[in-house]
């Protein structure tokens, strides 16, 4: 075989490696693929091993992947024929409700979105923000209405009409007070999502919305209280003071850029 040939061969397998990484890891989007089952937990000082029964994320699934469980990212790191195993770190424990799993409870399961895949929800990282708590259920005609509790924190960076993860479901947000908000489910994601097992005083997983959280950082690099109403004034003031003045514009995101494309 000539060296050129050789050259076209393994240049063609490592366009395939590639090709096959990205198809298999990115995120996720917030769509339970199925309702799974804690089997086995074992705890350690600060760390815990989970077995978890589950059917139809194992299709395609490698030691490795990462499962988005109750929507924490966990790696798998054994498989059978019907479960897969992931540890869960200290960390994770903190911020999320996994601290009190049982054997037996059930956890939505979602794969990591494939490259090639449908964007069914919204940009969801399986890196948990916090912990929130179930205040109120109530019907209203076909819909389910669930409040949730949260720290200032977390609602912060919710809003009204926008996207938040509860438990690994990508949701839509009706109402945000200044220390819960709530969310409208239609009876079919109750039904196919562990929120069917949710009653008042249940703790769920939270991720709100990572573009709202880089757009902060952004805006107000280096200061650690995040936006307020006084910061968005006092940053309107001195970007119209700039215009005005013909000095060089800020650099950055400000909120005229942001105002412009739709934010």
């Amino acid at each position: 075989m000539r060296p050129e040939t050789i050259y076209h061969v393994n240049y063609a397998n490592e366009c395939e490696e590639n090709i096959e990484k990205e198809r298999r890891y990115t995120m996720f989007t917030g769509i339970v693929e199925e309702v799974g089952t804690i089997d086995t937990i074992s705890r350690g000082a600060n760390s815990a091993v989970l077995t978890i029964r589950a059917e139809k994320v194992l299709a395609g699934t490698k030691v490795g992947d990462s499962i988005a469980v109750n929507g924490i990212c966990l790696t798998v790191t054994r498989l059978m024929p019907h479960a897969f195993t992931a540890d869960v770190m200290h960390e994770t424990l903190n911020r999320s409700s996994l601290a009190n799993a049982m054997r037996g409870a059930h956890v939505n399961l979602e794969r990591a979105m494939a490259a090639d895949g449908r964007f069914g929800g919204h940009i969801v990282s399986g890196h948990v923000d916090g912990t929130g708590r179930i205040v109120e259920v109530k019907k209203d005609d076909n819909a389910i209405w669930y409040t949730i509790q949260a720290t200032p924190q977390l609602t912060r960076y919710i809003v009204e009409k926008g996207s938040v993860t509860i438990d690994g479901i990508s949701l839509t947000v009706a109402k945000v007070a200044e220390d819960n908000f709530s969310i409208s489910a239609i009876p079919h994601t109750v039904s196919q999502t562990v929120l069917k097992d949710r009653n008042v005083g249940a703790v769920v997983n939270l991720e709100t919305d990572i573009i709202g959280k880089y757009v902060e950082k952004l805006l107000f690099k280096g200061q650690s209280e995040g936006i307020t109403e006084e910061m968005t004034g006092a940053q309107t003031i001195k970007e119209n003071a700039l215009h005005k003045s013909g000095e060089n514009k800020p650099d950055g995101i400000t909120r005229d850029f942001l105002a412009k494309y739709g934010f």
